[in-house]
């Protein structure tokens, strides 16, 4: 699940950072620059370009950096009216301004695609663990767990293989049924349960994504699939207790 903006989206957002960044300099203008002089002008530059990033990306937040490096210099750094920096104190606040609303946009951006990557893998264990509730036999949590990695990552093949109670056979579920892959996968995950290994998860890359072989989601998507795979196995012997006393009885 990622989120996509096409390069109008782009434009459009890099505008109204511009816009931002026009209305603070208007703002500043009117208040004057003999009133907060140089460095209180900077960082109230700094918010039009914090909030761009916040807003809208990268992209629009390092236009509106750029934007209000150059407005600071053309309107608030002599000589005025003139991209010329008549001093090598305006250099080193110019350079410096720059610098930091570089800084900020990468801080910004940063944080929010450890927030959204957060956000993407509780939605991707709700999903998996919903999928797969109340699912009483190996067969129906397997073909659960092949399905949903299947379409949660956009997956050429997804193969989950499982011990069945024999120990010398394998259950394995393709998905999609069809497809036929002869190179290795790009994530081979281990299924344990008890120390034992029960089962293995293994994923070729389509147009999707993939997060990391050490990742915590896959360290969690493996760990549900252990539990889910290990409730449908009491199941099954409570069901088969069940028809043998049945029989008896």
């Amino acid at each position: 699940m990622k989120i996509k903006f096409s390069l109008s989206d782009l434009y459009i957002h890099s505008l109204f950072a511009l816009c931002s960044v026009a209305v603070v300099t208007v703002l500043l203008k009117l208040i004057g620059r003999d009133i907060l002089g140089e460095a209180v002008i900077a960082l109230l530059y700094l918010l039009p370009v914090g909030w761009s990033a916040a807003r809208w990306g990268q992209g629009p937040g390092l236009v509106a950096a750029v934007a209000a490096a150059l407005t600071f210099d053309y309107f608030f750094i002599p000589p005025f009216n003139t991209f010329a920096v008549g001093r090598l104190e305006g250099w080193l606040v110019l350079v410096i301004f720059l610098l930091v609303a570089i800084v900020v946009v990468g801080r910004i951006q940063s944080g929010l695609s450890r927030a959204r990557s957060s956000e993407r893998d509780a939605l991707f264990m709700y999903e998996l663990s919903v999928s797969m509730a109340g699912l009483n036999t190996r067969q129906a949590v397997v073909h659960a767990l092949a399905k949903n990695l299947q379409q949660m990552f956009q997956a050429e093949l997804v193969e989950v293989a499982v011990q069945d109670d024999s120990q010398s056979s394998m259950m394995v579920v393709k998905v999609p049924s069809d497809q036929v892959k002869t190179d290795k996968p790009d994530r081979c995950l281990p299924i344990m349960a008890s120390a034992n290994l029960v089962g293995e998860i293994r994923l070729w890359r389509g147009h999707g994504w993939l997060p990391p072989e050490d990742s915590r989601i896959l360290d969690n998507f493996t760990m549900q699939a252990s539990q889910a795979l290990e409730r449908a196995r009491l199941s099954e012997v409570e069901a088969r207790v069940i028809v043998t006393e049945n029989k008896a009885g």
